[in-house]
C-alpha cells in the first residue's frame, strides 16, 4: 500500500539529530512568538528570509520544501487576492465597485511573510522529527496527556484510513467506475465516504476493546527521560539573542 508522504519526516543534516527534541520544540515556539510579534513589513520579510536560510543551511532540500508548501500557498493566494479589497485605506486600483487599498496590500504581505517565516522553521525543526519522538517531547514538556494521545493516535491511524480508502477506490476501479460530473459519480463517491466512515468506526471499536484487554487506562508511559546534554544548553543560550534580535530591532527603529 502507498503511504502518505506528508507524514514522513524530512531529511536533513546530522546536526539536528544531535539536539534534544524538547529543545527543538522550544526553539520553534520561541521563533514563532518572535516572528508573530513583528509589525514592520521589512522585518517580517527579513524573518521569512532568515528562516528560509536556516532551513536550507541545515540541509532541507528545496524540492521537499516546495512539496510541503503547496497546500499553504493556495490559502496564501486567497489572502493576497481578497484581503486588499477588505480593508480601508488609500485606494491603489479599483475593480468594479471594489477598491484595493494600500493597507490591505500591506496586511496581506505581512501575513504572507509571517506565515512563511513560521512554516520554514516548523519544517526544519519539527518536520524532521518522527511523530512519535515529537509526541514524547511534548509529553516531557508538560503538554496534557490527552492532547499527546490524540496526536499519536491521529498520525498512526490516518495512515490506516488512507490505506482503507485506497482499497475501496481499487474495488471501485475493478468495477469499471470512472469519476465524472454526473449524478452516478456523486452517489458513488458519497457511498465511498460513508463506507470509509463506517469502517473507521468499526476499527476504532476493535482497537478500543483490544487496548482495554491489554490494561490500557488512559495513559502511555515513557520508557526514558530524554537525553538533554550540555550542548543543548549551550545551543539554547546561543539561540536567545538570535530569536530576540528582530523584536529588539523593531523596538529601536
Amino acid at each position: 500500500m502507498s503511504s502518505l508522504p506528508l507524514l514522513a519526516p524530512l531529511a536533513t543534516s546530522s546536526f539536528l539529530n544531535t539536539l534534544d527534541p524538547r529543545l527543538r520544540v522550544l526553539l520553534c515556539l520561541a521563533w514563532t512568538g518572535s516572528c508573530l510579534s513583528l509589525e514592520r513589513l521589512s522585518l517580517q520579510a527579513l524573518a521569512a528570509l532568515a528562516a528560509l536560510g536556516v532551513a536550507l543551511l541545515l540541509g532541507l532540500s528545496p524540492r521537499a520544501l516546495l512539496r510541503r508548501l503547496v497546500v499553504m500557498e493556495g490559502f496564501m493566494l486567497l489572502v493576497l487576492l481578497l484581503l486588499p479589497f477588505s480593508m480601508p485605506g488609500n485606494p491603489v486600483f479599483t475593480l468594479g465597485n471594489l477598491e484595493a487599498t494600500d493597507a490591505g496590500f500591506a496586511r496581506a504581505l505581512g501575513i504572507l511573510f509571517q506565515a512563511h517565516g513560521v512554516i520554514f522553521m516548523v519544517l526544519i525543526l519539527l518536520g524532521t522529527l518522527e511523530v512519535v519522538t515529537l509526541g514524547h517531547a511534548l509529553a516531557r514538556l508538560g503538554v496534557p496527556d490527552k492532547l499527546v494521545h490524540l496526536l499519536l493516535f491521529t498520525v498512526r491511524y490516518v495512515q490506516v484510513l488512507y490505506e482503507e480508502h485506497l482499497r475501496l477506490r481499487q474495488a471501485m476501479r475493478a468495477r469499471a467506475f470512472v469519476p465524472g460530473t454526473n449524478r452516478h459519480s456523486w452517489n458513488s463517491l458519497g457511498w465511498l465516504l460513508g463506507m470509509l466512515l463506517v469502517r473507521s468506526l468499526e476499527r476504532a471499536s476493535r482497537i478500543h476493546e483490544a487496548m482495554k484487554c491489554r490494561g490500557f487506562h488512559g495513559r502511555f508511559y515513557l520508557l526514558d527521560d530524554g537525553a538533554w546534554g550540555r550542548h543543548d544548553t549551550l545551543i539554547a543560550l546561543a539561540a536567545v539573542p538570535l530569536v530576540l534580535v528582530l523584536p529588539l530591532l523593531e523596538s529601536v527603529l
